[in-house]
């Protein structure tokens, strides 16, 4: 497994300390009955002292922490091992703003703490994902059109709307139109990669759940009913699985061509 990435072994590195950690803060969230330690190394937050030690939320704490593992380890490991496919300028580019975006993502929580403007971050390397993707995985001209503008007036108009801290009905059309405009851009991207053989299958179903499971997780949360007290704070945790869309697909483009059909 790891000699079949090339950053296999750093990768494993960073994350068994990540791991570590993490088994370090639930005994201590356990045994003192504190959360702090276990919610930063999960959520990147200040804790809310409010929130109960109870198994179910340390149990949600630490699934949170299992999947920013697997994020980080997604991230980190780097195309398969192997003499890289012949890439022109555009497809360089892309590749850095690839993993400019998945790591600006997977930072989000430290951004968005850090400063109202962190959020925008966020969003900033999407633009530049958008415009530089787009004709990658666009079939004409006019496909390549829809694809930028539906992605720049997504990801434009979150982070205008974040950036400027509007009010009132102002947010509102902002958000229903970046929303609206995201999702388009994101399932024709993800149906292009689809059919597109520079890009593993595994790759396009991560992109799929990174769209559909944050959804459905709240509102199962929303129709169960149950107290966990935490659980919509973990349930934003399921973002990560954008970093991990992000990085594999900067990892196809530079993976060995004789790997670079779809796969499972």
């Amino acid at each position: 497994m790891l000699r079949r990435h090339r950053l296999g072994v750093p990768a494993l590195i960073v994350t068994g300390v990540y791991l570590s950690a993490l088994a370090v803060a639930v005994v201590v969230a356990l045994a003192a009955g504190d959360l702090g330690a276990l919610w930063w190394m999960t959520l990147f937050a200040a804790p809310d002292a409010s929130i109960q030690v109870t198994w179910p939320n340390v149990l949600l704490l630490t699934l949170a922490g299992l999947v920013v593992a697997w994020a980080l380890w997604e991230f980190l490991r780097g195309p398969l091992t192997g003499p890289p496919a012949e890439q022109d300028r555009d497809t360089r580019r892309l590749r850095v703003a690839l993993y400019v975006a998945a790591a600006s993502t997977l930072l989000n929580p430290f951004l968005t703490t850090w400063s109202s403007w962190g959020a925008v971050v966020t969003f900033v390397p999407m633009l530049g994902v958008v415009l530089l993707l787009s004709p990658v995985v666009g079939r004409t001209r006019r496909h390549v059109l829809v694809l930028r503008v539906s992605g720049t007036l997504g990801y434009g108009c979150a982070a205008v709307g974040l950036g400027l801290a509007l009010s009132g009905q102002a947010v509102g059309a902002l958000a229903l139109v970046a929303g609206l405009a995201s999702l388009i851009w994101n399932v024709l991207v993800l149906r292009a990669q689809w059919d597109n053989n520079r890009f593993q299958r595994t790759t396009v179903k991560y992109g799929i759940l990174a769209l559909v499971l944050p959804a459905v997780l709240t509102m199962a949360g929303r129709l169960s009913g149950v107290p966990l007290e935490v659980y919509d704070d973990v349930v934003a945790v399921a973002g990560v699985l954008a970093v991990v869309w992000l990085a594999r697909s900067a990892h196809d483009l530079d993976a060995p061509p004789a790997v670079s059909v779809p796969s499972t």
